[in-house]
C-alpha cells in the first residue's frame, strides 16, 4: 500500500445507506448534496436507510450511478463497486 492509499475513503455499494453513512457520516452531505434530499430528515436514515442501497435508491430517484461514483471519487473517495 502506497502513503496515498492510507488516506483514501472507501464506500461498498453493497452496504446499505445507514451502514455507509455511519461509516463515513461525511457520505449523508454528499448524498444529500445529489439530491438524496430525505436522507437528512429525521428517522429516515434509521428506518428506509437500513435496507436502502445507494443503487437502489439511484433507481427509485433516477439519479445516475456514474454521476453518483462521479461524485464519491471527486471527494476523496475509493468506490466498490456490485
Amino acid at each position: 500500500m502506497t502513503e496515498g492509499e492510507l488516506d483514501l475513503k472507501r464506500i461498498d455499494l453493497r452496504k446499505t445507506v445507514y451502514e455507509i453513512c455511519t461509516a463515513e457520516p461525511e457520505a449523508a452531505g454528499i448524498l444529500k448534496d445529489l439530491g438524496f434530499t430525505s436522507i437528512t430528515e429525521p428517522g429516515m436514515l434509521q428506518t428506509a436507510g437500513r435496507f436502502m442501497t445507494i443503487p437502489k435508491a439511484s433507481a427509485m430517484r433516477k439519479i445516475p450511478m456514474e454521476r453518483i461514483i462521479e461524485e464519491f471519487k471527486n471527494k476523496g473517495y475509493e468506490v466498490e463497486e456490485i
